[in-house]
């Protein structure tokens, strides 16, 4: 008897330990979804998405926007 009391909280720990690790899923579309919006995001504001060598699985994260051209604090002469 004493081995069963024992045992169910044991296996409910492990459950909500468990549980806790498990992903629920990005709240709007999935990574790529995520990545193109940031993309055209980027691309719309003059620059690439580059990736940072990150991977979180999250494209905010995972990716910078390197402005290509024209944006420049110094001016010619």
């Amino acid at each position: 008897m004493r081995l069963s009391t024992l045992r169910l909280p044991a296996l409910l720990t492990v459950a909500a330990v468990l549980s806790a690790c498990a992903s629920t899923g990005p709240a709007e579309g999935n990574y790529s979804v995520r990545e193109q919006k940031l993309s055209d995001e980027c691309q719309a504001r003059g620059g690439i998405l580059v990736p940072t060598g990150a991977q979180t699985g999250r494209p905010e994260t995972d990716n910078i926007c390197k402005i290509t051209g024209g944006a420049s604090r110094l001016t010619s002469h």
